[in-house]
């Protein structure tokens, strides 16, 4: 079976654990990112992984970064993440650790309980999507204490950095989150015709993110032919909760897109239609940015105005 090769694991580490495409000029109240997209595995990690490869890639969310990546030509930047969320999960609290992946007793403030972790898929994975189980052995905590400091802690610093800088620059900020999920295990539509989701958004139930928005990437990416659905199965992880706080003029919204409408979940190769969905995800960010600078007024921090 012959799989993608994008650039999966070099024995180099990148010189960051993140990549950040700034636009020339920041003309538009959004920031992109990409925490699952990165395919940089560490040859040592690979090696005491009890699974192959390719096994390890069933988790990346491949190609996102790929799929939004012309957002900076629009005026806007996009983080994403180097290190594949198989090697460290940066969606997540910064402690969320099953207590039987290690050799040691884990600290008190680390968070042992959260569902993430019940399901085998906290900070550090136990499992990997198809559900088996990535290490021969336990680890060591100060292992997950180094992955934490040099890839997770990076990533949530850019992150709060753009948000600052963009909220600082409009007064609001809108935070889209970018992932892809498999296309089996997701709800049918109602007619019953074992058709599958292309889109799912997650506003945290409405709590992450003002109406205006989820409504208007729900409608834009409805009438270019996607069958979307809404905080069902995914509302939103730890980044939309994290950050998003609409009272204080800062919007966050995640988007899961199907991996099969643009690449064979197989061979992890790219489909034809791929450069038809990038055309139609920059269509969406459009909008989002025309229908953010009509409706700004209800964007903006507005604390003042709510005492």
């Amino acid at each position: 079976m012959t799989f993608e090769t994008q650039a999966p694991t070099t024995p180099e580490s990148p010189a960051s654990p993140i990549e950040i495409r700034a636009p020339v000029d920041l003309a538009l109240p959004l920031v992109f990112a990409s925490p699952h997209s990165g395919c940089h595995y560490p040859p040592a990690f690979v090696a005491t992984a009890a699974l192959e490869l390719g096994a390890l890639r069933r988790s990346e969310d491949c190609y996102v970064d790929e799929l939004f990546s012309d957002v900076p030509d629009l005026g806007a930047p996009l983080l994403r993440a180097l290190y594949p969320r198989a090697y460290l999960d940066v969606n997540r609290e910064p402690y969320e650790l099953d207590p039987e992946m290690f050799e040691q007793p884990l600290p008190a403030f680390v968070n042992t309980t959260s569902a993430r972790v019940a399901a085998g898929l906290g900070t550090i994975a136990r499992i990997v999507a198809s559900r088996r189980e990535i290490y021969r052995t336990k680890l060591a905590f100060a292992e997950a204490e180094d992955r934490i400091d040099t890839v997770y802690k990076p990533y949530h610093r850019a992150l709060r950095t753009l948000v600052n800088r963009t909220w600082n620059r409009f007064g609001y900020c809108i935070l889209i989150d970018c992932h892809s999920m498999p296309s089996t295990g997701l709800p049918v539509d109602a007619d019953n015709d074992l058709r599958r989701v292309d889109i799912v958004l997650g506003d945290r139930g409405g709590t992450s993110c003002a109406p205006v928005i989820s409504d208007c990437v729900e409608t834009t990416l409805s009438g270019l032919g996607y069958r979307v659905t809404r905080n069902n199965p995914y509302s939103g992880g730890f980044t939309t909760q994290h950050y998003g706080d609409p009272s204080n003029g800062v919007h966050a919204i995640q988007i899961e897109i199907n991996r099969n409408i643009y690449m064979d979940e197989v061979t992890l190769r790219r489909r034809e239609v791929f450069p038809n969905l990038k055309a139609d995800i920059n269509t969406m960010v459009r909008q989002v940015a025309a229908t953010a600078a009509l409706q700004q007024h209800r964007l903006r921090y507005e604390r003042l105005s709510a005492e």
